[in-house]
């Protein structure tokens, strides 16, 4: 089982880790729910800790990226390629104007970093035909992991939608998780998991160890958190 927990900063990751994390979503403004960090920010974490990363690229709270914003997002991935490791990656992705994926958007960012795996971020959710997505982002050249909740409304609304068209070889659960949706997605073949506010006391709060390594335990058979 596959444990991502979100870090904005050493502090964070030095928890994650310590806490049985297996590895580290990096971005920065949790408040608008994660955009790039910036490459000192990873520099830190990766002298926090050993664990691999994925880093946000993200440039505003919605779900597109403008002709400028992509760009810039181009040059930070560049900028951000250069002190990352060798087993880290990225997480991006980007619907057009008719909530479709963006496949020109995503490519463009790919391209740019064309030997670093990525995740596709939760904007599938916000996608008008969550089947559809789930097919143009599976043919997509690099992804090897979704960030998917089955809904914009959290893991609780999508569990249907995550059962009828997610692929648990690529799908990675976050977004209103709980520990009780743990079994039943297990169930339908899923491996890896995400936590951002349930490894904190509160989103102002730094990771807390313990609750992630609760995660830890729960995710590899034992009590449940």
């Amino acid at each position: 089982m596959l444990l991502e927990v979100i870090a904005l900063d050493a502090v964070d990751a030095a928890a994650a880790a310590d806490g049985g994390a297996d590895r580290l979503e990096v971005v920065a403004d949790i408040a608008a729910d994660g955009l790039t960090p910036a490459p000192e920010t990873v520099t830190a974490i990766k002298a926090a800790c050993d664990l691999p990363l994925r880093v946000m690229l993200r440039s505003n709270d919605g779900f597109g990226a403008t002709p400028a914003e992509l760009d810039a997002l181009r040059r930070s991935a560049t900028a951000l390629d250069t002190v990352m490791g060798e087993h880290d990656g990225f997480v991006y992705g980007f619907l057009d104007t008719d909530g479709a994926v963006d496949h020109a958007a995503v490519t463009a960012l790919r391209d740019a970093v064309p030997h670093r795996a990525w995740t596709f971020h939760r904007a599938i959710d916000h996608a008008a035909d969550y089947a559809a997505a789930w097919t143009a982002v599976a043919a997509l050249d690099g992804v090897d992991q979704v960030l998917t909740a089955g809904s914009a409304a959290g893991v609780s609304a999508g569990r249907d939608a995550l059962a009828a068209h997610a692929r648990p070889e690529l799908a990675m659960i976050g977004g209103g998780l709980r520990p009780d949706h743990v079994a039943g997605l297990v169930e339908l073949g899923v491996r890896a998991f995400h936590i951002g506010g349930m490894s904190r006391h509160g989103w102002n709060s730094p990771v807390d160890a313990a609750l992630v390594r609760n995660w830890r335990v729960a995710l590899d058979g034992g009590v449940r958190v």
